[in-house]
Parts: C-alpha cells; sequence; structure tokens
C-alpha cells in the first residue's frame, strides 16, 4: 500500500469511528445498576457450568431411592429428585448445557449472520440474490417446528448437533439485519473515500464497514442469548434435546412434569432459568441503548 493510499485509508477510518470507543461503552455500561448486577448473576451462571465443584461437592448421580421426592434435608438445600439424587447437585451441573448451548450458538449465529449479511449488503447481484434466496428458503420453514423434526431424526443428539441445527435455522434474520445496515453504511463518505483510492473490498469491510455495522446485529444477538436459554429447556422438555444420562434443566422440567405432587422438582430449575434468561436480556437491553447513536449525543 502506498504512503498516499494509507493516508488517505487513515482519514477514512477516523471519519467513520465517531461512535463510542469500548472504554466510553464500559463507562456507559457501569453507570447501570442493573447492567452490573446481571453481568455479577451471568458470570456467576458461567462459573457454575464451568466449575460445578466450586458450589457443590455431591455426587449428582449418587442416589437413594428411600429419599425419592423428599423436600429440603440438612446438607441437601434443594431436597432429593424422583431416584434420591440431591436435587441441588443436579440444578447445578444442568447449567453447563444450557450456558454451553445459549452462548456457543450466540457467538456462532452473530459470526455467521455478520460475514453473510457483509457480503450481501456490500455486493448487489449475484451475491445478495444467492444469500437471501437461501435465507427466504429457511425463513419459510417454522422455526420450531422446524428443529424438532431436525433434531428428532438424529440418534445421538450431543451439545454440538443441537448448536448446529439452531445455528442452521437462526442465522437468516440476523444476517437481514446485517445486510440491511451495511446497506445504509456502504455509501458513506469514509467507505468511498477508501474506494477511491484502491483499498481492496475485503480490507473496507474489515477495517471501515464492520465497525460502524454491527452495532445492531450485536444488540439483537445479546438479547436473544436469554430466548437461547429457554430454546435449550424447551427442546430437552419435548425429547428432542439432550438424551440421559445428561443432566440439564429442560431434562428436569419433563421429569417435573411427571411429578406434580413434589413443587420443588419444578421450582429450582424454572427459577435458574428465569434468573439467567432475565439476566442476558437486560444486559442486552443496556448494549442496544449505549450503542443508540440518539443517547450518544
Amino acid at each position: 500500500m502506498s504512503e498516499t493510499q494509507a493516508i488517505f485509508e487513515s482519514e477514512a477510518l477516523e471519519l467513520g469511528s465517531r461512535t463510542l470507543s469500548n472504554r466510553e461503552l464500559l463507562r456507559a455500561l457501569l453507570r447501570k445498576p442493573q447492567f452490573v448486577l446481571c453481568t455479577v448473576l451471568v458470570l456467576t451462571f458461567f462459573l457454575m457450568a464451568a466449575v460445578p465443584r466450586i458450589f457443590t461437592a455431591t455426587d449428582p448421580r449418587f442416589c437413594e431411592l428411600g429419599k425419592s421426592q423428599q423436600g429440603r434435608a440438612p446438607g441437601h438445600p434443594f431436597g432429593f429428585d424422583v431416584q434420591g439424587c440431591d436435587y441441588f447437585a443436579n440444578v447445578i451441573y444442568g447449567a453447563r448445557p444450557s450456558v454451553l448451548v445459549s452462548v456457543v450458538a450466540s457467538i456462532g449465529g452473530f459470526l455467521i449472520a455478520a460475514v453473510l449479511g457483509l457480503l450481501a449488503g456490500y455486493f448487489p447481484g449475484f451475491v445478495d440474490n444467492l444469500i437471501s434466496r437461501t435465507a427466504d428458503v429457511l425463513f419459510s420453514l417454522p422455526g420450531l417446528v422446524a428443529l424438532i423434526v431436525v433434531l428428532n431424526s438424529v440418534p445421538n443428539r450431543s451439545i454440538w448437533i443441537i448448536v448446529g441445527v439452531i445455528l442452521l435455522t437462526s442465522w437468516p434474520l440476523g444476517m437481514r439485519l446485517m445486510r440491511s445496515t451495511v446497506f445504509s453504511v456502504r455509501n458513506r463518505e469514509f467507505v468511498l473515500a477508501a474506494r477511491s483510492v484502491g483499498v481492496p473490498p475485503l480490507r473496507i469491510l474489515r477495517k471501515h464497514v464492520f465497525p460502524n455495522a454491527m452495532a445492531p446485529l450485536l444488540a439483537t444477538t445479546t438479547l436473544g442469548v436469554g430466548g437461547l436459554v429457554g430454546l435449550e429447556a424447551i427442546l430437552t422438555f419435548l425429547g428432542v434435546g439432550l438424551q440421559p444420562p445428561s443432566i440439564s434443566w429442560g431434562s428436569q422440567f419433563g421429569v417435573a412434569a411427571s411429578y406434580r405432587d413434589a413443587p420443588h422438582l419444578f421450582i429450582w430449575p424454572a427459577l435458574f432459568i428465569s434468573t439467567m434468561t432475565i439476566s442476558f436480556m437486560i444486559i442486552g437491553d443496556s448494549i442496544r441503548d449505549a450503542l443508540d447513536p440518539k443517547l450518544m449525543r
């Protein structure tokens, strides 16, 4: 790259960087008490999923049938499940599938939607038509029904299989959002300036378009993490999610539905799922507000 081209590109980048810096964004978020509280809760869930032994030393698969469905007891604050296993340990160990599915599917969905949305928005014509028509086909499929049909045809459903199927059916919405944002960015002065001095298209996308078009997709993705927590529980509850002997909040829901005389079997996983879902949604809401151009003035 020539010196003149480098100077023009740096000026173009400066024109396009009139958004919140990382430090300003963090400062704006930390001024929100609800964001701080929910971040602490989410980090606790992450730690619970990564190192459950920090929270309980009890083996979740050690069971005593004589204690089946009993309520709380000393050393067993959540009582026992239908097989007499410590329910607190089961709920703690059940966090891993929900956290993995929601976080990995969200990050993967963001990356797929961002890349395809960038290409579709910046290269009108064949590339845009190919990506958009593929998205239209997937949009025509009823989401939950498609997930159930596909997962029901898979004999061994692991966390990664579930994540893959969710990614297959969920990327079109994020791609459409990214594509529409790229349309509004691709003809701005800083992009035209970089294009006029011969900067390669992929470099323009990476250095100029993506940083200025990612905010809506980032906020929407963060808001959607909470929904994926509930989706994993629904799929497992319906019998097309994780299979035994996997422990998850969704499988605990499935068991609780058959034992309505033991309400603690339902209350504890429901409380954890609700707390994690609401926390992610509040974090996403806070990020969306911080990235809102109207609030940056």
